[in-house]
């Protein structure tokens, strides 16, 4: 990476296989679906949607053998050059999307590779040129990924760049426990939760108090609302809140990943928070009108 303003994502490369489905899935029996097999992954749909939007980008992920040159070949195609560090045991990480007719997605995981993403991996040169860091939620729910993670957040802090993390899943969230996510995740300067993940971290409902509540720990916080647009935080109060735009929803996979994406690439070019959120809002929208997480080529 040359130059100054580069971003650094750490996290998930996976590979999404998107069954979109009409009504309600009967048990027990055949349910009809289009399908499609993707690349995907929190961060690298992120790192992907930055790159779409002007910034230069790498990623720090981990694979399997088995299709670490599809994705790396992806990855490239979208702009973003990746350091995918190949597991010999481990296969790649495997979503399958459940995507009803709504555009609403549900997903059943196998981390795979992902959950290993470790210490051993990382390399300080991945810094050189970085004016960013964003890691991946799902770093968080492995021993190796949260050790990890404490790695990166000290060698950026020692360089003076500021580290964003998107919380992921509520799932997950709740099984490791909402005290334990908060301590590992610390007092990163940004976080970019969704609706459901910031009620949960913030432990109330209304999503302004969950906001400023979240933002005195974290300086800045951007609540992504989907249709409804989102609202940024900063030191304890809301000081933003734009629309979404209306259009019509194919798949919802990916669209807070796209709003994370184009967020910090808009700061990165200089952008105020509130017009950043409204670059990161348009992504989205054009995230949700596609199948799978990554940018229309």
């Amino acid at each position: 990476m040359t130059g100054a303003g580069g971003l650094l994502v750490v996290g998930d490369v996976v590979t999404d296989i998107v069954a979109r489905h009409r009504g309600p899935l009967a048990p027990q029996t055949d349910n009809a679906a289009r399908t499609a097999v993707l690349p995907g992954g929190s961060a690298a749909n992120a790192a992907a949607w930055a790159a779409r939007s002007g910034a230069e980008v790498r990623l720090l992920a981990r694979v399997g053998a088995d299709s670490a040159e599809w994705h790396r070949a992806a990855l490239r195609a979208d702009g973003v050059r990746a350091r995918l560090v190949v597991d010999a045991r481990r296969a790649t990480a495997v979503v399958i999307c459940l995507v009803d007719e709504e555009a609403e997605r549900t997903f059943v995981t196998d981390s795979g590779a992902s959950a290993a993403l470790g210490p051993a991996d990382w390399a300080p040169e991945l810094l050189a040129g970085v004016a960013r860091v964003h890691l991946s939620g799902y770093l968080y729910f492995w021993e190796s990924g949260r050790e990890l993670a404490a790695v990166v957040v000290a060698a950026a802090r020692e360089a003076g760049v500021p580290v964003s993390v998107d919380p992921a899943s509520t799932g997950f969230i709740r099984r490791m426990g909402v005290p334990a996510f908060r301590s590992a995740v610390g007092r990163v300067g940004l976080l970019l939760p969704n609706l459901a993940e910031a009620r949960l971290l913030a432990g109330v409902d209304e999503v302004r108090a969950a906001a400023a509540r979240l933002s005195t720990v974290h300086g800045e916080v951007v609540v992504t609302l989907g249709a409804q647009g989102a609202l940024v935080a900063r030191g304890g109060r809301v000081v933003a809140q734009v629309s979404g735009a209306v259009v019509e929803a194919v798949d919802s996979t990916g669209a807070g990943d796209a709003f994370t994406g184009a967020y910090l690439a808009a700061r990165l070019a200089g952008a105020e928070p509130a017009e950043a959120a409204i670059a990161g809002c348009e992504a989205g929208a054009a995230a949700v009108g596609v199948v799978g997480g990554r940018p229309p080529r």
